[in-house]
């Protein structure tokens, strides 16, 4: 039998083609910096809402910042909010990433490379809607209830902590699985006996379809969501003067936000997500745009992330420890605020959230002036 003639595995042509790939990967890598937004946005272009990153993106400043450097800055929207950021991280696909305290917690559980950078947008509330016209008053009176909750989100282990501080938990109630625009459509179908959610519920209340039966009045952190700004480990060591730009355009949109006289000028650039301003005002009557806006990582938002870490853990949604110990990389940002002038702009606050913290760092320290 004639022996079959044995095809090279590699081919000239293939391999000069494959070093070529190769040789063009860091460039490709160089040339283009991955946002992804823990949110499905609005509005068009689609943009986002209720952060100082939501004015970087509205204003085009990361795109001025890198003009004429050659590297294009790419916005990912994800209706899946947090679970699927984790995924487009894992997957390489994104560089940066804006989400909350829980699915940052999940990613870094799971063996996530990440660095946070700087908080953007904290205190955040969680507010409890049912249909108009429901015998619902009261949390106690969930029990047995169908509701609506958006899992493995940073409002999840809100909803548990408001719901065992009134002596309930989950099992108590029907729970399903929503995202917002679900929940707020099972909403207003009855669908659902009640939804948590965050400020769309106002809209849906503005138009008499629902009412809010609890919005944190007292602004409890225990009630709060927190999302930060987080690195993917490899980028951030192979690109720091990408971070450090990206990081110096971030204080500065955050500088322009915490100003009370440009109030206004920032509800609006938040409405271009198809918000109302009346829900925008409603869910910032609150709290100041300068703490909501405040970069710090600060004794507050370590404790937070903690705390969460360790409820995930105690909820079985992680299986093993988390510490908040080497995840944040603040050198980024106590340079920007040293360059800028900003080390004494913000108040360092405490792990309560309400006293100005004792420590005295670039990345947290108090404001001579109060908040």
């Amino acid at each position: 039998m004639a022996q079959a003639k044995r095809t090279p595995l590699f081919s000239k042509k293939s391999v000069a083609t494959a070093l070529a790939a190769l040789l063009m990967i860091p460039l490709a890598e160089a040339d283009v910096l991955r946002i992804g937004v823990a949110s499905a946005g609005g509005g068009d272009p689609v943009t986002f809402s209720g952060s100082p990153l939501g004015i970087v993106r509205n204003q085009q400043l990361l795109e001025k910042a890198f003009a004429g450097t050659g590297t294009e800055v790419q916005w990912f929207f994800f209706k899946g909010a947090g679970p699927a950021v984790n995924e487009a991280l894992s997957n390489q696909q994104l560089d940066f990433a804006y989400e909350g305290d829980l699915p940052q917690v999940v990613g870094r559980a799971n063996g996530l490379d990440t660095k946070l950078l700087a908080a953007i947008g904290v205190r955040s509330n969680v507010y409890l809607a049912v249909p108009k016209g429901s015998d619902i008053k009261t949390i106690e009176d969930l029990k047995g209830k169908t509701v609506a909750v958006f899992r493995g989100t940073n409002g999840h282990l809100v909803s548990i902590n408001l719901l065992a501080d009134h002596g309930l938990s989950e099992r108590d109630l029907k729970v399903i699985n929503l995202d917002s625009g679900s929940s707020q459509a099972a909403l207003v179908s009855k669908g659902v006996d009640a939804a948590f959610g965050g400020r769309e519920l106002f809209k849906l209340r503005d138009q008499g379809l629902v009412d809010i039966i609890f919005d944190n009045p007292s602004n409890n952190v225990r009630y709060t969501r927190q999302t930060a700004l987080v690195v993917r480990g490899p980028y951030e060591k192979e690109h720091p003067d990408n971070v450090q730009k990206v990081i110096d355009t971030l204080v500065d949109a955050a500088k322009w936000e915490s100003e009370e006289s440009n109030r206004d000028a920032v509800l609006n650039e938040w409405a271009k997500t198809n918000e109302p301003v009346a829900s925008l005002n409603a869910d910032f009557s609150h709290i100041t745009l300068r703490d909501s806006a405040s970069p710090l990582v600060d004794e507050f938002l370590r404790s937070r992330y903690q705390a969460v870490a360790d409820q995930a853990k105690e909820e079985k949604m992680i299986r093993r420890p988390v510490s908040v110990d080497g995840w944040f990389e603040t050198r980024y940002l106590e340079t920007a605020l040293k360059n800028k002038g900003l080390e004494h702009y913000w108040t360092a606050y405490g792990p309560d959230g309400k006293q100005p913290a004792s420590n005295n760092t670039a990345s947290a320290t108090p404001l001579k002036n109060g908040g």
